[in-house]
């Protein structure tokens, strides 16, 4: 089996490692002159809409996936004519649009932030009315790790806000006093079987995670019960195949969702060294038709350390004994197999903001003086 995958970024690449140890083959679509998924599979390079690629794409593969949510509706429906594209058109069209997705959760009984359509000035300052401030503006359509976003704490500032966006359609979300922000991922696959993780704590800091723990510190049972609950739920209303992510507020023990991701995510990075079977296994399996793997956890706790900006030097990372992973995802050999942290360097050029790599702490009981120390000298990683 030949598994397509739209976007050649570090997801793209561990989904090809994964792909790989299932003995399937992967070929790529992604523009970019060089990509991290290069290690691991055959690319074509071209825009995602470029008709003759898709048609290639489509005829060298058995199934087609993707790594990140923004694929061109028309290149998902040009490739679904010929070949299965999973996750489904239900799951791109709802997440790619935040109002449609806002109302969708609404009518599936999910609980969500108050918010309200914005398409212009006029129209925003109608919204502050209702929802007061603070509230954040984000664009309807784009935007990661806090872009296309503007944190609106002045009314008088409306003009700003919408500037600050380009005019592009937005919603305004009220901005919720939560206790802490967390994560559920879920697999569903060809059949309906679905799984779900454990749930997991996410620090953020500037609009862009730093750090993941789970079990999640400070997620009642009650909480984690529900968010689970809503996330499972999700996946069968949007026919989801693959794995899906649901980010929530915590407070206390009522949950708010703040937005899907129907693929692999960055929070569940950590379930690769964590978990029986990982986020990216467990997704390949489910697109390709095959029996889902246990998402039971193999650790007593995990802690997973983005790096941002700039990796760790191998210098330090061989004194605080971490072990590292090839380009096949397996440890190195002149790592430590045996340690409980590995670094997973996604060979990206460092630039500010941008995340080129991550590290996970696994053990039945995590030494807090260790994983500080480790998190001091993962750039990006501390969180105050």
């Amino acid at each position: 089996m030949t598994l397509g995958i739209l976007g050649g970024g570090q997801l793209g690449w561990m989904l090809g490692v994964a792909a790989r140890r299932l003995g399937i083959d992967c070929v790529f679509l992604d523009p970019a002159e060089a990509c991290t998924a290069d290690l691991v599979g055959e690319r074509i390079r071209a825009d995602y809409d470029d008709p003759d690629a898709l048609a290639e794409l489509a005829r060298r593969c058995d199934v087609i996936t993707y790594e990140f949510e923004n694929v061109p509706a028309t290149a998902a429906a040009s490739l679904a004519r010929t070949v299965p594209v999973r996750p489904g058109w239900n799951s791109l069209e709802t997440s790619q649009d935040r109002l449609v997705e806002k109302n969708f959760l609404i009518d599936h009984g999910v609980p969500v932030p108050p918010f309200r359509a914005v398409d212009d000035v006029a129209s925003l300052r109608a919204a502050v009315t209702e929802i007061g401030t603070p509230a954040i503006l984000k664009t309807r359509r784009g935007g990661y790790d806090g872009k296309g976003q503007f944190v609106l704490r002045d009314p008088e500032a409306a003009s700003d806000a919408i500037d600050a966006i380009e005019a592009r359609p937005a919603i305004l979300e009220a901005m919720i006093d939560f206790d802490l922000e967390a994560s559920v991922l879920v697999v569903r696959g060809v059949d309906g079987t679905t799984k779900a993780w454990t749930p997991i704590r996410n620090h953020h800091a500037e609009g862009i995670l730093r750090r993941s723990e789970c079990p999640a510190p400070g997620v009642s049972p009650r909480a984690g019960s529900a968010m689970m609950d809503h996330a499972i739920r999700i996946a069968e209303a949007l026919d989801h195949v693959g794995v899906l992510t649901v980010e929530f507020f915590v407070t206390g023990d009522e949950v708010l969702a703040n937005e899907l991701a129907p693929r692999v995510h960055n929070s569940g990075h950590l379930t690769i060294e964590f978990s029986e079977t990982d986020q990216f296994e467990n997704h390949v399996r489910a697109v390709t038709g095959r029996d889902l793997g246990p998402t039971d956890a193999r650790h007593g706790h995990g802690i997973m350390l983005n790096a941002i900006g700039d990796s760790p030097s191998p210098q330090a990372l061989a004194e605080a004994r971490v072990a590292t992973v090839d380009a096949m995802g397996v440890v190195a050999a002149d790592g430590n197999p045996d340690d409980d942290a590995v670094y997973h360097g996604y060979r990206k050029t460092p630039r500010v903001a941008r995340k080129v790599g991550h590290l996970t702490i696994t053990d039945d009981a995590i030494d807090p003086t260790r994983s500080d120390a480790l998190a001091s000298m993962v750039p990006g990683a501390v969180v105050d």
